[in-house]
């Protein structure tokens, strides 16, 4: 594994576990292509894969630890050999570490308005095909509040509601957490969307993890 190039398959494959493990095996179904990046065979569902991080981060001072060479501390040596030999460490060490190889990922991550913004704009134009229902991914490194998740639900709800083609379901993952929000279901005088949240547990993220290099 030493020798692995950047890519952002790792990513992907952990988005479908994710969805497998909270909303059921049909989502195993899901093959990895480009645009989107997950499809069902049979063309009922496209899911976009991205990411988002604020600019109020920085990612070279605050998230970058270049692990080639580090010596692994005392506690959780696993993990942080893992995030060494394979380059990639979303879901370990709670976070607070990238990868030399994930930093790429990262290193392009627009703000999460701006990113969902771009990600609307392609699916109204067609961009990412004829599919029954599309689906947008984000992984975000920042920690969200809940009234931060009903705020971008609601951004998202605004920027399509007059697009033929648009986004059916928002997921939301964070290191600990993914939400999984029905665009579908807006109540215009509450203004408010169904979101479910899942807790991922440690146990949970080193699964993915692990399940996601192969």
């Amino acid at each position: 594994m030493a020798g692995r190039k950047f890519d952002t398959c790792f990513f992907e494959r952990y988005a479908r576990h994710t969805l497998e493990t909270f909303l059921g095996s049909r989502f195993s179904a899901l093959i990895n292509e480009d645009r989107p990046d997950l499809q069902m065979p049979d063309k009922s569902l496209g899911i976009e894969v991205t990411r988002a991080m604020e600019p109020r981060k920085d990612v070279a001072q605050d998230l970058l630890l270049e692990m080639a060479g580090v010596e692994s501390p005392a506690d959780n040596d696993d993990e942080m050999g893992q995030i060494i030999r394979t380059g990639y460490g979303y879901g370990l060490q709670e976070g607070r570490y990238v990868g030399r190889l994930e930093y790429e990922y990262w290193r392009l991550a627009q703000p999460l308005r701006r990113i969902i913004e771009s990600k609307v704009g392609k699916v109204g134009s067609g961009f990412y095909g004829d599919f029954e229902e599309y689906g947008l991914y984000i992984f975000c490194k920042d920690h969200l509040s809940e009234e931060e998740v009903r705020l971008t639900m609601e951004y998202t709800c605004d920027l399509q509601r007059h697009l033929d083609i648009r986004y059916s379901k928002l997921y939301i993952s964070l290191i600990d957490r993914l939400y999984v929000c029905d665009l579908n279901t807006i109540d215009r005088p509450e203004h408010h969307t169904k979101c479910t949240s899942y807790d991922i547990s440690r146990k949970m993220c080193k699964d993915f993890f692990l399940k996601s290099l192969d």
